[in-house]
């Protein structure tokens, strides 16, 4: 079976190709970052214009790389949600419409159930059940994964999610966009003694996550110096990266202990953050337990992920008409399981 995968959500394109018998046969990704830059976010105006203008010519392209033909496709899946709602009906437009005309099945594709199974196309992809953590610039969740499709939701944040932190405290500190990347190269200059920032809720039960308090924290330190110069800056990237990473260590070893489950995927955009694998590789390793997590052009939105998980859904029957419809807002735990 080979199923292209179209994402849409926000502010990249991507395409793949997913074969069967031999996985990823064809994967474009083209990144709206430059678009976007001037303005310090994603502007869904410009978004979803950018994502009418490449998305038909990555589909081409894909079919050319691939050697493939329409006749080959036997079927499309695409981003239906969660995302910007302009960004998400050029990719279900588009898809409904190749189904139409090549008569062949179009399914939508939860997002965030595309990271998690991102990790399923690396060499050594993770055996059920196992904890996920989706953690990107508009999630941060802890789920239990039984199966595919069966997802229970454990903890998430009730306010800002790690990447938009991520991003909020870059533009703090007048780095650039996106933030997460920039965050992370400044922290490498740091000095990890110089300041402590809080690691919020974890000091309370449960798995909820709260990254607000920790970026108003920021503010006010950045408030009480004289003057901010590059060795605050970079002081100031190196303490707030370690709380948000040791809140997420503290509540992923949490869950695991909770649940007695032994596998830890992390997934998303702020999945490639070196230092988060670094500090979740030790606690797992410490505790007996596997850590597992895509490559890291896959961490980021990219049609790869899509058209993987669109192939575990059609391959066992699963259909939806040819009605154009997106969900910008969908609870992962109200998948339909697989």
């Amino acid at each position: 079976m080979k199923v292209i995968g179209i994402e849409t959500s926000c502010d990249e394109t991507g395409v793949a190709i997913y074969d069967s018998n031999k996985g990823l046969i064809a994967d474009l990704l083209y990144s709206q970052i430059q678009l976007h830059k001037d303005y310090g976010g994603v502007v869904p105006e410009i978004a979803s214009r950018d994502h009418i203008r490449k998305t038909m010519p990555m589909i081409h392209e894909a079919l050319v790389m691939s050697n493939c033909s329409p006749e080959d496709i036997d079927g499309i899946a695409y981003t239906a949600g969660p995302g910007l709602i302009g960004a998400l009906l050029v990719g279900s437009s588009i898809a409904k419409s190749l189904a139409l005309a090549w008569g062949i099945p179009a399914l939508g594709i939860h997002h965030m159930e595309g990271h998690l199974l991102a990790a399923n196309l690396s060499d050594e992809p993770p055996s059920h059940p196992f904890i996920a953590l989706l953690v990107s610039g508009g999630h941060t969740q802890l789920m239990r994964c039984e199966n595919y499709g069966n997802y229970e939701l454990l903890g998430e944040s009730v306010d800002d999610a790690a990447g938009e932190a991520f991003d909020k405290v870059a533009k703090m500190l007048g780095l650039g966009y996106p933030g997460g990347p920039e965050v992370a190269k400044a922290a490498k200059k740091g000095d990890h003694n110089r300041f402590t920032f809080p690691r919020p809720m974890t000091n309370k039960p449960g798995l909820n996550f709260s990254f607000s308090g920790l970026k108003t924290f920021v503010l006010n330190t950045i408030n009480d110096l004289e003057h901010l110069e590059g060795t605050d800056i970079a002081d100031i990237a190196c303490a707030f990266e370690d709380a948000v990473v040791d809140t997420i260590r503290i509540k992923c070893e949490r869950a695991l202990k909770q649940t007695g489950l032994n596998s830890l995927v992390i997934a998303g955009g702020v999945s490639a953050n070196l230092c988060l694998r670094d500090v979740l590789g030790m606690m797992t390793s410490k505790n007996d337990c596997k850590l597992y997590y895509p490559e890291t052009n896959l961490c980021t939105d990219n049609g790869a992920m899509i058209a993987y998980a669109g192939y575990q859904r059609l391959s066992i029957g699963q259909s939806e008409s040819l009605e154009i419809k997106v969900r910008p807002r969908w609870p992962l735990n109200e998948l339909v399981a697989t």
